[in-house]
């Protein structure tokens, strides 16, 4: 990137962007005056958004929002950048395209924060289910800092002219990224799924906070946790105490509900073994990937098998929320939609690959 901005202003922007995105967060939740009457065009795009998109409700923006604003610290951001400072500093500048997936509120941000403070130029092509939030998002960093308004674009028509992309998308959809952008240097993410590991010692509280990492944002994340393991006799029925300060948001949902029917009408008419609380369904099952609003669940004999299985299954899985061991994905329980700066999608660290560019 040319001398104008240096990289200590892209840091000192985004920190300050992560203070903006703290008070959007209250403000919006809350519906507090002073933010619409200081920010009246991200107010409005934050109106515009949940209007726009039934699944981005108001609960889970001000969730994503202030989710960014907690790691976007000049603490916390020199911190995850220090190992690559040295090459961020010297780096040539080209053109990312960066294809977004829309099925979580600000789900592309972290490919867009790489992007400029890696010191290249940003090319969003955004989902048709989340193109509002982003792009009013980057207005307001453009606020922060004017120097950063050459470098970024946004569109919603075919990609051209660019030099490296990033692509999110289902595994069907991956395999054509795959075959289109395979001369381009690319990351394509495919479809993967939080789990969580209990040992049936978790106090209330602590399925509570499972009940976060398997309800915001309707499950519709990959992190979140769309399957539990739990130890052999455990009584699945304790599951649901863990969604159960989530039953009204989800009940008051006609998409959410309008899936619920239609699984348990699949389940009846298969003959499927499961359990339902009328807003879950709870079923056993050897698969990750479960359909809204369905939890899978499987059995385990003993936990250092289980974890040879998670490691084998590596692919699969984006996070392991469990407070029984510790490894490279894993999160402790209530955690999975806090993730830090460090931790990338897919595990591919996305800095060291715009600093190869």
């Amino acid at each position: 990137m040319n001398q104008t901005l240096s990289l200590e202003k892209r840091l000192d922007a985004f920190a300050e962007l992560g203070t903006l995105l703290g008070h959007a967060a209250r403000s919006f939740k809350l519906q507090q005056t002073d933010f619409q009457n200081n920010y009246p065009d991200f107010h409005d795009a934050l109106q515009k958004t949940s209007l726009y998109n039934p699944w981005f409700i108001p609960e889970n923006i001000s969730f994503a929002l202030n989710a960014w604003h907690l790691v976007l610290t000049h603490e916390s951001i020199e911190k995850w950048i220090s190992k690559y400072k040295t090459d961020l500093q010297n780096t040539d500048c080209r053109k990312v395209a960066v294809i977004m997936a829309g099925n979580i509120p600000m789900v592309g941000f972290h490919d867009f924060m790489c992007v400029l403070i890696a010191g290249h130029s940003f090319l969003g092509k955004l989902s048709s289910d989340d193109k509002i939030l982003l792009p009013a998002i980057a207005r307001e960093l453009c606020r922060i800092e004017p120097a950063f308004t050459q470098f970024i674009e946004f569109t919603e028509s075919t990609i051209h002219d660019f030099d490296a992309i990033i692509a999110t998308g289902s595994n069907n959809t991956a395999r054509y990224f795959e075959y289109y952008f395979s001369k381009y240097p690319h990351i394509i993410r495919k479809n993967r799924n939080g789990v969580a590991v209990l040992t049936g010692a978790e106090s209330e509280e602590t399925l509570k906070k499972l009940g976060i990492d398997i309800c915001t944002y309707f499950g519709l994340g990959c992190r979140n946790v769309s399957k539990v393991f739990v130890p052999i006799g455990y009584d699945i029925k304790k599951l649901f105490a863990a969604i159960a300060p989530h039953v009204k948001t989800l009940s008051d949902h006609y998409k959410y509900m309008n899936n619920h029917s239609y699984h348990r009408s699949i389940f009846l008419l298969n003959n499927t073994p499961h359990l339902d609380n009328d807003v879950f369904l709870l079923t056993e099952s050897e698969q990750y990937s479960s359909p809204i609003p369905v939890i899978y669940y499987q059995f385990y004999e003993n936990i250092e098998t289980l974890k040879n299985k998670l490691l084998f299954d590596d692919e699969l899985i984006q996070c392991i929320a469990n407070d029984a061991f510790t490894g490279d994905k894993s999160v402790p329980i209530g955690d999975t939609q806090l993730p830090g700066l460090a931790d990338y999608a897919d595990g591919i660290d996305t800095i060291n690959f715009l600093i190869s560019l």
